[in-house]
């Protein structure tokens, strides 16, 4: 499976209240954006993957912020379809590519690009965008590196979605403005519903 074709926009989502994952994700698929990541950014994290595996089947969850061994165990088991890294070590890419779940490894340099394409890997996740080079650095990679996409990832909103988008060599993008803390923090799903649907528009 190829996670980035289904959708423009892969909700970066970090849970704070438990009580809040279901809700959210169904919010999110109804607005047009089934490929859910919940970060390992929360003690939360884990029984909110289970959660929404049990009781949303239309979402495609992931786990991100994955780092160790033991995340890419515990994300797999939680009920997670497939896996994100901030970065890329040989031991993570091991523990990742044996989980049998798809994955996107976390790239910020053409140097590490090369060293997962050296593996066969030929999507991935750009972080942090904005910080590492936003749109102009994308686009050069594209050049030498013409067969390997990305799903960028770091300070993108609607209005810069589209401009990433745009790009040969980008699937989808990476956003937490799907999600913002106020609605959050007032239950405010149909606000979420409406943000996904303006970015699930943007294809």
């Amino acid at each position: 499976m190829s996670l980035l074709g289904i959708a423009p926009v892969i909700p970066v989502v970090v849970i704070d209240d438990l009580e809040a994952a279901v809700p959210l994700a169904r919010a999110l698929v109804a607005g047009g954006l089934p490929v859910i990541e919940v970060t390992l950014r929360t003690v939360h994290a884990l029984k909110a993957i289970q959660r929404i595996a049990a009781e949303v089947p239309e979402a495609v969850i992931g786990a991100g912020t994955i780092r160790t061994h033991g995340d890419v165990l515990a994300s797999v088991e939680a009920g997670a379809k497939f896996l994100v890294s901030p970065g890329s070590t040989p031991t993570l890419l091991d523990a990742m590519e044996a989980s049998g779940v798809p994955f996107l490894p976390g790239v910020a340099t053409a140097s590490e690009v090369m060293a997962l394409a050296e593996r066969g890997l030929t999507e991935m996740k750009f972080f942090p965008a904005e910080a590492a080079g936003g749109l102009p650095y994308l686009k050069s990679l594209g050049g030498p590196l013409p067969d390997v996409r990305f799903c960028p990832t770091g300070g993108i909103k609607l209005s810069t979605a589209p401009d990433y988008l745009a790009l040969p060599n980008v699937g989808c993008v990476g956003g937490t403005w799907l999600t913002p803390a106020d609605a959050l923090a007032t239950g405010d799903y149909s606000r979420i519903e409406k943000l996904a649907a303006e970015a699930a528009a943007l294809r």
